[in-house]
C-alpha cells in the first residue's frame, strides 16, 4: 500500500513540514488514490520526482476562496474535471440529468460545474492572475481546438481560450506533464513552454512556429460545416507521435492555437513505474462518512494491462487521447500488483479484469509503427485486416495463465473489450479456448453494435458476417467445453449512416436470434470523434461523403423502439416505424412478424401473444444465464431457453 494520501488541506501540507505546494491539482472527481483515476497518477508522478503536490478535489465553483486552500503554488495549478466529460458525467444522451455521479462521494451529483475545466481554470484566474494554469484529463485533452458541443449544439472554441489557462496537456499526459514542471522549475514562463510535445499552446505571433498545418480559421468552421469536417480530418490524420505535425489553429487575424505533436509513449519501464507508485488504492478516508466513492468498486481489483488501441471505431475517441500505438505492462508488474490486490480485506479471490481499451492487444499492431509511425489514412483492421497486421494472443495467454496461478486468485476476468475480429483474424484457437474455459463467467460482451454494412461502415466495424463467425465459433467452442457460456451483444441505435430502414433491418436480426436487449445505446455525439464529427457535419470526413444523420427525437425514439420492439410500451413507436418505411408485413400473424397488426390488438400490449409465432423471446440477463423468462413475458409460459435457439438455428448465436 502506499505511505499516506497526499496533502488535501493547509494542515495536511504544515504536517509535511512544507510551507508551499509546487503544484495544487484540481480535479472534478473526488479523490481516489488509484491508478485508474487521472489525478492520482499525475499527482504521484510528480511526487516521485521531488515536487510538492496538493490536491483540491471539487471544489465549490460558486465561492472563489475555495481554489485557494493551500495559498498560491510555486509553479503552478494542474486542472481536471476528471475521469470523464463533464458533459457526459452530467447528462444522459437525450440531455437529462444523471441520477447520480459514480465519482462523488456517495454517489451525490451537483459537486461538480457543467463544462468544469473551463470553470475551475476561470476561477483560478480571479484570484491568481499570473499563476501558470495547465489543463489536462479527457475533458481538455478532446476539447484542444475547435470542437462540436452536442449539449449547446455549438461550435466551441479551443477550451484553452475560454478557460484562461496557458497550455494545455493532451493525452495521458505523464511525459509532457513532468516536461512541464522540469521547465516551470527551471525558469521558464508558461507563455515560452511552445516545444513541448502533448502540449497545446496559444500565440499571437507565428514567427517561431516551424513545421506545422495551418487548419481552417474557427469563423470559417463556424460559417461552414465542410469546413470543420476537413480541419478534423487533418487532426485524425496527425495523431500518431512520429508522423503527426504541428497543427495551428486561427482565430481571428492575431491569436492562433496551436497543437504540438504528440509525447512519445511510454515506455514498457516507464508505464511500469507509473502503475507502481505508492498508491493508497482506495479513496480518501474524508469520504467515508457520505459512503465512499462508488467508481472504486469497478476498478478495485482489476489490473490495467495496456493503452491505446489501433481498433479505429468511429464513434470512440481513444485515437485522439490515447492513441493508436499499444503500450503495455510487463508480466512482473502486472504480478506484483496481483499479489498487493490478494492482501486487500476486502479481496474475495476474483481479479475482475485484465486489460485496458481493448484486453486482447498486446503490443503494437505491426514492426513498422515504432519506426515510421501508424499509417495516416489506413485502419489496422477495418475494413478488413491489413495484410501487414501482426496478430498473437500468445503474450497474453501467458499473462493470463500467471494471473490464475497468483495464490490467493480464485479465477480471473476479461471485462474489458474483446475485439472479436482480431479473434478471428488469429490463426490459433488457444486464446478463445481458454478465454472460455477460464475468463468468462456465465456472459460474454462484445459490440457487433449493428447488423447493416452501411452502418458499421461509417462506425469503422467490420462486417457483419464476421461477427456471426465468431458467434457460431464462440458457441462451438462452449460445447467443446461443456459449458453453458453466451454472448451479449452491444448494439448502438441512431449512429450517423442508420436510418429506420437499418432500424428495422437490425431489429429483424434481433427477430431471428429470439433476443431482445434489456438496455440500448444511442448514439452520444461527445467531443473529437469520427461519428459526432459525421453528426454536426452530415458528412464522413475521410471522403466528405454526405451521411444520413438521424437528430429529431422523435426518429431516435423510434430506432431504440425497433431494437426492443416486444417491449409494450413501444408498440406505437414501432407501428410507425413499420409504416413509414414500407414494412407493414413486419405487422401482423406471419412467423416474420414483429408486432401484431393494430386492428388485431384489441388494446392488448405487443408482448407473446403480439408477435406472431416468434414468441421466444428472452433479455439480456436471460440470454447470458441460459434460463427460462418465468414471468412478466407474455402469458408466463415457459421459453426456450438460450441454449435451445442455438440447437435449432444452424451456426447462429446470440
Amino acid at each position: 500500500m502506499g505511505q499516506g494520501f497526499l496533502p488535501v488541506c493547509k494542515a495536511d501540507m504544515k504536517a509535511r513540514g512544507w510551507e508551499q505546494v509546487d503544484f495544487v491539482y484540481v480535479s472534478g472527481d473526488a479523490y481516489v488514490d488509484h491508478p485508474s483515476f487521472g489525478h492520482a497518477v499525475i499527482t504521484r508522478l510528480l511526487e516521485a520526482h521531488g515536487y510538492k503536490v496538493g490536491i483540491i478535489a471539487q471544489p465549490d465553483w460558486r465561492d472563489k476562496n475555495s481554489i485557494t486552500v493551500f495559498g498560491e503554488p510555486r509553479l503552478g495549478f494542474l486542472v481536471s474535471a476528471g475521469n470523464m466529460d463533464s458533459m457526459v458525467n452530467h447528462y444522459t444522451v437525450s440531455k437529462r440529468r444523471r441520477a447520480a455521479d459514480a465519482y462523488t462521494p456517495g454517489g451525490k451529483t451537483g459537486k461538480r460545474p457543467d463544462y468544469a475545466a473551463v470553470v475551475y481554470g476561470n476561477l483560478i484566474r480571479q484570484i491568481y492572475k499570473q499563476t501558470p494554469v495547465i489543463l489536462g484529463g479527457i475533458e481538455a485533452s478532446l476539447r484542444r481546438l475547435a470542437h462540436y458541443d452536442y449539449w449547446s449544439d455549438k461550435l466551441k472554441r479551443s477550451i484553452l481560450l475560454d478557460s484562461g489557462a496557458d497550455l494545455i496537456s493532451y493525452g495521458m499526459g505523464e511525459r509532457s506533464i513532468l516536461e512541464i514542471a522540469e521547465a516551470l522549475d527551471s525558469g521558464l514562463k508558461a507563455a515560452d513552454l511552445t516545444f513541448i510535445g502533448g502540449t497545446v499552446y496559444k500565440t499571437k505571433d507565428l514567427e517561431d512556429v516551424y513545421d506545422g498545418l495551418l487548419l481552417p480559421s474557427y469563423d470559417e468552421m463556424r460559417d461552414r460545416t465542410q469546413k470543420y469536417a476537413e480541419s478534423f480530418y487533418i487532426q485524425y490524420c496527425n495523431t500518431d507521435f512520429i508522423t503527426g505535425k504541428r497543427l495551428i489553429e486561427p482565430y481571428g487575424t492575431h491569436l492562433y492555437v496551436v497543437q504540438n505533436p504528440p509525447a512519445k509513449p511510454l515506455t514498457r519501464e516507464e508505464m511500469d513505474a507509473v502503475y507502481e507508485y505508492p498508491y493508497e488504492r482506495t479513496y480518501h478516508p474524508s469520504y467515508e462518512e457520505a459512503g465512499g466513492v462508488p467508481a472504486i468498486q469497478e476498478v478495485k481489483f482489476s489490473l490495467v494491462s495496456s493503452r491505446g488501441c489501433f481498433g479505429g471505431c468511429s464513434f470512440c475517441a481513444l485515437t485522439f487521447h490515447q492513441g493508436r500505438i499499444v503500450q503495455t505492462r510487463s508480466h512482473e508488474s502486472l504480478l506484483r500488483e496481483a499479489e498487493q490486490i490478494t492482501v486487500d480485506k476486502d479481496f474475495k479471490g476474483y481479479i475482475h479484469d485484465v486489460g485496458g481499451p481493448t484486453a486482447n492487444f498486446r503490443e503494437p499492431s505491426c514492426e513498422k509503427q515504432m519506426k515510421h509511425g501508424v499509417c495516416k489514412n489506413k485502419q489496422c483492421l477495418y475494413p478488413k485486416p491489413c495484410r501487414n497486421l501482426k496478430v498473437t494472443h500468445r503474450d497474453y495467454i501467458s499473462l493470463l495463465r500467471k494471473l490464475r496461478a497468483v495464490k490467493g486468485v480464485k479465477k480471473v476476468f476479461i471485462r474489458s473489450g474483446i475485439r472479436f475480429d482480431y479473434v478471428m483474424a488469429d490463426p490459433e484457437d488457444t486464446f478463445l479456448r481458454e478465454l472460455c474455459k477460464y475468463h468468462v463467467s456465465g456472459q460474454l460482451k462484445v459490440a457487433p453494435e449493428h447488423v447493416s454494412n452501411q452502418v458499421l461502415c461509417r462506425m469503422g466495424k467490420p462486417e457483419y458476417k464476421v461477427y456471426e463467425r465468431f458467434a457460431a465459433k464462440y458457441r462451438k467452442m462452449n460445447e467443446r467445453l461443456k459449458k453453458d457460456q453466451y454472448l451479449v451483444p452491444y448494439l448502438m441505435s441512431s449512429h450517423p449512416g442508420s436510418s429506420l430502414k437499418e432500424a428495422v433491418e437490425l431489429a429483424e436480426h434481433l427477430r431471428d436470434f429470439g433476443y431482445m436487449p434489456e438496455q440500448v445505446q444511442d448514439f452520444y455525439p461527445t467531443p473529437s470523434t469520427l461519428s459526432t464529427c459525421m453528426y454536426y457535419t452530415g458528412l464522413d470526413p475521410r471522403d466528405m461523403s454526405p451521411v444520413y444523420v438521424p437528430k429529431n427525437p422523435h426518429e431516435k425514439a423510434m430506432q431504440r423502439a425497433l431494437i426492443q420492439y416486444r417491449d409494450p410500451k413501444n408498440y406505437r413507436l414501432v407501428l410507425e416505424a413499420l409504416r413509414r418505411t414500407g414494412r407493414m408485413d413486419l405487422a401482423g400473424f406471419g412467423k416474420d412478424c414483429l408486432i401484431r397488426s393494430e386492428g388485431s390488438r384489441k388494446g392488448k400490449g405487443p408482448g407473446r401473444e403480439g408477435a406472431g409465432s416468434c414468441g421466444e423471446h428472452r433479455t439480456a440477463k436471460q440470454s447470458a444465464a441460459g434460463q427460462p423468462q418465468k414471468d412478466g413475458g407474455g402469458n408466463g409460459k415457459k421459453k426456450r431457453t438460450i441454449r435451445n435457439v442455438h440447437k435449432s438455428k444452424k451456426d447462429r448465436s446470440i
